[in-house]
């Protein structure tokens, strides 16, 4: 048998087709004059004949090799794997971290990128700002920020409704969060030395302010809460004709009487609840009032009582003095205390009720009361004579001057007591 003829024994061998036109696995033995073929159990072995050394070995094909579709999914199309789980690697800030700037963005970084349609992670408190997708993170910029002192909770979504991986979406299965995640942090407070810059501007402090650099635009949302975190520089200058026990309470940068007074001030003219201190509403408050230019419309006052013999009351405001008059102060049993209040309550007229030293009880109609320490205040009473000590611990003062000291001791004014 010449070799062409072997071969295509062989080949007709090989290519046998079983039912179906599939090709069947079988044991098909050639032989020729010097070399058998040995096809078992599909693979086909090609024997050296007497003397003659094995040549080479062949492989046919068996059904389970050719039935179409074997091995992949439906209509023929290769199968997939779900896609691994989702996972949350890390939230910025870290959850439990306070102090945080407020203006910063927010990360939360997966194990691996999200889909193109995946929902978002959310916050709340809810603020204007927007996800986006960035490598395997999603990041949330703020329009303009958080306020000061703000528990930001950050929440993932989990399952079939939650965030996808993008693996996961091409898929098709797979790729979801198992469990939702939730972390908070803390803003940090905002700055007293912010505080100060912008009550200095709408006027209602002893002080001007004068940027180091560009102002910020007023209405510039943004700049201004990012300014509230991180304060621009510049200079407080005092305006001239304030005496220097004012001068004494002045602290940059720091908590002090002059701000107390300015708070309670800015808190009269916004209808707040005055106690002195620059809470979230205050803060809220005062960036509106920067942004509309809304400035102090009573002015800056300072009172002080003076104890020394002839004593006073002397008043500036907005820089120059504008009264000084004889006044009378507590007696002995009854002392006027010594130090440094804001006036936080004004009226025109008052039955002011009590008990006398001698234990009986007083009810007297006054005049022009402005309150700046308990039951303590400065008003009108009648007297034969002023300038020493004659009341159960108000600064009282005549008809005439009472009318013209009361309008400028208005909210928030500092009114000091000395010996």
């Amino acid at each position: 048998m010449s070799h062409s003829d072997w071969f295509r024994r062989l080949a007709s061998a090989l290519t046998g087709r079983g039912p179906g036109g599939l090709r069947a696995s079988r044991s098909v033995v050639v032989t020729a004059a010097s070399a058998a073929l040995v096809v078992v159990a599909g693979v086909a072995i090609l024997a050296a004949g007497p003397g003659k050394a094995a040549k080479t070995t062949l492989r046919t094909t068996s059904v389970a090799e050719s039935a179409p579709g074997q091995g992949k999914g439906s209509a023929g199309t290769p199968a997939h794997k779900p896609a691994p789980a989702l996972q949350v690697v890390s939230v910025t800030p870290a959850s439990g971290t306070s102090g945080v700037n407020g203006t910063s963005p927010v990360r939360v970084t997966f194990s691996a990128p999200l889909a193109a349609g995946s929902p978002m992670p959310s916050l709340s408190p809810s603020i204007a700002g927007t996800w986006k997708r960035e490598g395997d993170s999603a990041v949330f910029s703020p329009v303009s920020g958080f306020t000061g002192g703000t528990n930001v909770t950050v929440s993932v979504p989990s399952g079939t409704s939650g965030v996808r991986s993008a693996a996961g979406a091409s898929t098709g299965t797979g790729g979801l969060l198992a469990a939702s995640v939730s972390r908070s942090f803390t803003t940090a407070p905002f700055s007293t030395l912010r505080l100060q810059q912008l009550l200095a501007q709408l006027g209602y402090l002893p002080l001007s302010w004068t940027p180091g650099g560009a102002a910020i635009q007023p209405a510039d949302a943004a700049a201004q809460l990012a300014a509230a975190y991180n304060p621009p520089s510049g200079s407080f200058s005092w305006q001239s004709g304030y005496p220097s026990q004012l001068h004494s309470f002045w602290q940059e940068g720091s908590a002090n009487l002059i701000d107390t007074g300015a708070i309670r001030a800015f808190q009269s003219e916004q209808s707040l609840t005055m106690d002195g201190v620059a809470g979230p509403a205050v803060w809220s408050a005062l960036l509106k009032a920067v942004a509309a230019s809304q400035h102090n419309t009573n002015g800056y006052t300072y009172a002080l009582a003076s104890k020394s013999s002839p004593e006073t009351l002397t008043i500036w405001h907005d820089g120059r003095q504008v009264f000084q008059n004889a006044a009378n102060t507590g007696i002995a049993v009854a002392p006027t205390v010594d130090g440094t209040f804001p006036v936080y309550e004004r009226l025109r007229n008052q039955i002011m009720q009590g008990t006398n030293p001698d234990g009986t009880h007083y009810a007297d109609p006054v005049q022009y009361v402005a309150y700046f320490n308990g039951g303590d205040a400065v008003h009108y009473f009648p007297r034969g004579s002023y300038g020493w000590p004659q009341s159960l611990g108000c600064v009282e003062l005549p008809l005439g001057p009472a009318a013209v000291a009361w309008p400028y001791l208005t909210y928030g004014s500092l009114v000091t007591v000395a010996g």
